[in-house]
């Protein structure tokens, strides 16, 4: 531009001032780019490929990502528009991840870990009573909680496992370990009428439960106490009535084994005159928030009765094919209205807490004993892990999906091996070919506590020596009990 020409343009704009007339300093106006709204701070952002919400709608999203605040997902959206709108003060990138709600294992003795393999191939019953009880009587103290239950956190983390429900002894030892480890559960006051690791029979643990109640109502978001009674064939029909008191008057609820075999049935049937389900209702047990583990052998009578009573149906496919102990009408009872999710049972009877292994076992159990391949298909079972397993445990407001206002329990999936390809259905995938070492980063309340495979909140080496010691001490009394 020549001076001359500057020049003329100066005069124009002043002419535009004076005169008010449109020159070229009122086109300039016109033309200036907008101020940017400042980006909202936000604590993490979780990008992916795909994100399954698993919603009521069933929404997926596709190159998009999830913002958390304070433990809250405060917004799901394109990546573009989330980054324009959203400051983050940290990031799990995306490229070939599939971001969906964390894991929920509805029913577990976390601890047992410690017991993996030590007993085989045997009836429950029998596996019970000249095993498991007498072990756990010998060597189940704090340590063993302690240790075991940590052990157990690690693997649920490692496999996308973000809450979990335990049955087990000590539980102000297993509730310290969930605080520290991050994670989220419903810890249970075991009650059982024989003398127990830390209680000397029913009317103690109750008494001891109650405490524990009290010590942890309220301590911390992520962990709820709840009542254990063991069974129907390990309490009698007054300390039943009694659990359920004790828990009214606490406000809390119950998760129980429930119609798990047929001795249990029967073994209800001889001594009550009614079956497991027939006798909890009997005894208002069910006008509680009760979780029932297992659920194998309902009367089609039970099943809108459980439906009914909103009582939340813990399926364990793997634990109940390898104890024989049969297979669960799953299909029916969700037809039925009732609320089902999955669980792992403990690592003693299992012998792992891999989730992915449970919704493939789940699908193909009903498939087969239906002899209909479209019955329980991948979405479904997705949503017993989620969605449906939060509602059945009483946290479907607060967890198992993506949706805003919810507590950030999110998980990434790694779609990186060769296993996934072609990868023409994702929610087919996540059900039929996932397992536990394709989860990469889990996020417990917004915190991060494994990020691409490195475990933030537990010393993995330091828990290995701690398992290797214990299991060898262990190891050392039985061979020394079976020498001649």
């Amino acid at each position: 531009m020549t001076t001359s020409t500057s020049g003329a343009v100066i005069l124009t704009c002043l002419a535009s001032l004076w005169l008010g007339l449109p020159g070229a300093y009122a086109q300039a106006q016109e033309t200036a780019v907008p101020a940017q709204p400042a980006r909202q701070a936000a604590d993490l952002i979780i990008r992916g490929d795909h994100i399954i919400s698993m919603d009521a709608a069933g929404s997926v999203y596709t190159n998009a990502a999830v913002v958390v605040n304070q433990g809250v997902i405060v917004a799901i959206g394109p990546i573009e528009q989330i980054f324009s709108s959203y400051a983050p003060a940290s990031v799990l990138g995306g490229d070939n991840r599939v971001v969906m709600p964390g894991l929920i294992n509805g029913h577990s003795h976390a601890a047992m870990t410690l017991l993996r393999g030590m007993a085989e191939d045997m009836a429950l019953v029998d596996w019970l009573n000249k095993y498991i009880f007498p072990a756990e009587i010998e060597f189940v103290d704090p340590e063993f909680v302690r240790i075991g239950t940590e052990l157990a956190c690690w693997e649920m983390l490692r496999g996308g496992t973000t809450t979990f429900v335990d049955m087990y002894y000590y539980p102000d030892v297993i509730a310290r370990v969930v605080e520290s480890c991050g994670m989220r559960a419903l810890v249970s006051a075991t009650v059982i009428e024989r003398p127990s690791p830390g209680n000397a029979n029913a009317a103690d643990s109750i008494e001891k439960g109650l405490a524990f109640i009290r010590r942890w109502q309220g301590k911390n978001s992520r962990i709820t106490p709840v009542f254990g009674p063991h069974a129907n064939y390990t309490l009698n029909i007054e300390q039943l009535r009694e659990v359920r008191d004790a828990a009214k008057n606490a406000g809390v609820g119950i998760t129980i084994h429930m119609s798990e075999s047929q001795y249990e049935v029967e073994y209800s049937k001889s001594h009550y005159g009614k079956t497991s389900i027939e006798l909890f209702d009997s005894i208002g047990l069910l006008d509680l928030p009760v979780i029932g583990a297992h659920v194998v052998w309902p009367t089609d009578a039970e099943i809108p009765l459980l439906a009914a009573r909103r009582v939340g149906v813990i399926h364990n496919p793997t634990s109940n094919m390898k104890t024989a102990a049969g297979v669960s009408p799953v299909a029916r009872m969700l037809e039925a209205g009732v609320r089902v999710g999955l669980g792992t049972d403990g690592a003693a009877s299992n012998n792992d807490l891999d989730m992915w292994e449970e919704m493939r076992l789940a699908a193909f159990l009903q498939k087969v004993s239906r002899m209909d391949p479209a019955v329980l298909p991948a979405k479904t079972v997705l949503n017993m892990a989620t969605r449906g397993g939060a509602e059945a445990i009483g946290l479907g407001s607060r967890i198992g999906s993506l949706e805003v206002g919810k507590r950030a329990d999110i998980i990434q999936v790694s779609f990186d091996d060769v296993h996934f390809q072609p990868a023409y259905d994702v929610i087919s995938h996540l059900v039929y070919v996932a397992d536990e070492q394709d989860v990469v980063s889990v996020v417990v309340d917004g915190k991060v506590l494994m990020k691409n495979r490195e475990m933030l909140s537990i010393d993995t080496a330091r828990l290995k020596q701690e398992v290797t010691r214990l299991a060898a001490r262990i190891q050392k009394t039985m061979q020394s009990r079976h020498q001649p």
